[in-house]
């Protein structure tokens, strides 16, 4: 097996256009991801105005919240080269633990006539010092100081934003994401199944980009990788008036209409696509530090912390399968089939749709089973001899397994070939037709291997025998590396960048066999 490092993973991620996987269209320069922030439990922030970068070259007048000094530290801890700027959007993700007394300090930076802004932070029982009296908080006038102090008595992942002149600040920017870690995590989350994953990632050299090993307080809760998204949208036209109105040296007098709404970008992570796929912290977005840039291996679960920001609903959809929901704005989605013995309730959703200020935490799975072909290429005519030996549950996780380029494959497709209809010389009856690579409509769009893995059509074919379409300039039949799964809002609207495809809410999951080194560091 060969270690590889994974922004060369990523430039050679194929693309498998079949009707059991749904594709994409574009490889994703970088992979860095997991849920960066700052850590407590006391946290120095300010509201401030700056601008916000867009793939069609727009630079858009915004407002956000960020670090006023530098943090305590950053999360998690596996992650280098983080930085906090005095704006950001969305911003800080204020990582603390169960249990501890959180205190947050706002300054309000925001132009004069913003006039006062504040924090909400639902779900948590707050106490205020300073400031003057809002609305539903306790306020920051321009200049001033207010300080926000509550015990994270639960986990999970909530919001945060203004609670001043919701329709223009949050708008604006202001807006971000709070983590609070359990303090008890059960034993099934750190032996078993979980520990072979983890053992798989150090076999490979990958560190673990975890916050904890698991969501909640509940068996139910573990997972092996994840990754926060927070979804929202800009109307220029309110911003632009914002801006206008900024140099107005009288307190509060700015009057912003923001009816009618028709906003034009729409963002993951402060972000649109392509941009949300470069990596966290990079320095072309100074005040867009997160991206949305999603990867796994098959067999690990993925814990999806999903925010719903701004003013609209947000139909997110996850190709590949469905997210399992654990809980709701930070609260378990429990019932109870015998007395004391509570199991998750929350449903399978073919798409995670989020309402304003709403978050929801679901486990994302992907292993290759019920596609009835060998994703990993095997084929006992081509000399192929690694073994798949089933576990009670079917994959291929025993004993030392977790060092093998296939663990977690599915056995019961193991060897079985991917072609109905096969082109050259690739043995047939399976459930799949693949392009013909002569046809020129067909070859270029074709990543160049429907397999997981390193050298994967050399062993399906042998090292004579080819895949069509395979061998394009960028795709080596030596060299293939995964699947890419289009992740996209399900309002079409939503999916481009001020009108233009492809762009907006859109991001590609990544899937790629264990010995391809995920790089979350930066």
């Amino acid at each position: 097996m060969r270690g590889m490092n994974m922004n060369k993973a990523i430039s050679q991620t194929k693309l498998l256009l079949a009707a059991v996987l749904t594709a994409a269209f574009l490889l994703a320069p970088a992979a860095f991801a997991a849920v960066p922030g700052i850590t407590g439990p006391t946290f120095n922030l300010t509201a401030k105005a700056e601008y916000l970068t867009q793939p069609d070259g727009a630079s858009v007048y915004s407002w956000g919240y960020g670090c006023n000094g530098a943090p305590s530290g950053y999360a998690p801890s596996a992650v280098s080269g983080g930085f906090c700027s005095d704006m950001q959007v969305p911003g800080p993700t204020l990582i603390v633990t169960q249990g501890q007394i959180v205190t947050i300090n706002l300054t309000n930076n925001l132009p004069t006539a913003a006039g006062n802004t504040s924090i909400l932070f639902p779900g948590f029982n707050v106490t205020t010092s300073g400031g003057a009296r809002g609305l539903l908080t306790q306020e920051a006038a321009p200049g001033g100081t207010v300080s926000y102090t509550f015990t994270a008595t639960t986990p999970g992942t909530r919001a945060y934003y203004s609670g001043t002149q919701g329709d223009l600040q949050v708008e604006m920017g202001l807006y971000g994401a709070i983590i609070v870690v359990p303090t008890s995590i059960p034993t099934e989350c750190t032996s078993g199944i979980h520990s072979s994953n983890l053992l798989a990632q150090g076999v490979h050299g990958e560190s673990n980009f975890r916050l904890a090993a698991a969501a909640y307080s509940h068996p139910g809760a573990c997972y092996d990788r994840e990754y926060i998204f927070q979804f929202s949208e800009m109307d220029a036209r309110i911003h632009q008036e914002a801006q206008a109105q900024s140099t107005k040296t009288c307190t509060g007098c700015m009057s912003v209409a923001t009816e009618p709404y028709v906003p034009a970008y729409f963002m993951i992570n402060g972000r649109s696509m392509p941009d949300d796929m470069d990596p966290n912290y990079a320095p072309q977005y100074p005040h867009q530090p997160y991206n949305g840039n999603p990867h796994m291996h098959p067999g690990e679960l993925v814990l999806l912390r999903i925010i719903g920001q701004g003013r609209w609903q947000h139909p997110f959809h996850e190709h590949g399968n469905h997210v399992r929901v654990l809980a709701r704005d930070g609260n378990l989605i429990l019932s109870s089939t015998t007395a004391g013995d509570p199991n998750l309730a929350g449903p399978l959703l073919f798409t995670t749709t989020t309402t304003p200020g709403q978050t929801i935490d679901g486990i994302y799975y992907w292993t290759g089973r019920g596609l009835n072909w060998d994703p990993y290429g095997h084929n006992s005519a081509s000399g192929s001899t690694l073994p798949c030996t089933p576990d009670p549950n079917g994959y291929n996780t025993l004993g030392n397994s977790y060092q093998a380029i296939n663990y977690f494959e599915w056995c019961q497709d193991h060897n079985k070939p991917l072609q109905a209809t096969p082109i050259g010389d690739v043995a047939g009856g399976g459930p799949a037709t693949l392009p013909d690579p002569n046809i020129f409509a067909n070859g270029p769009w074709f990543g160049g291997s429907p397999y997981l893995g390193p050298e994967a059509t050399v062993r399906a074919v042998g090292s004579t025998g080819t895949t069509p379409p395979s061998g394009t300039v960028a795709n080596s039949p030596t060299d293939e590396a995964g699947f890419a799964f289009m992740w996209h809002s399900h309002n079409e609207r939503e999916i481009t960048t001020n009108n233009i495809f492809p762009g907006g809410m859109l991001m590609m999951m990544l899937v790629d066999s264990r010995e391809f080194v995920i790089n979350e560091s930066n």
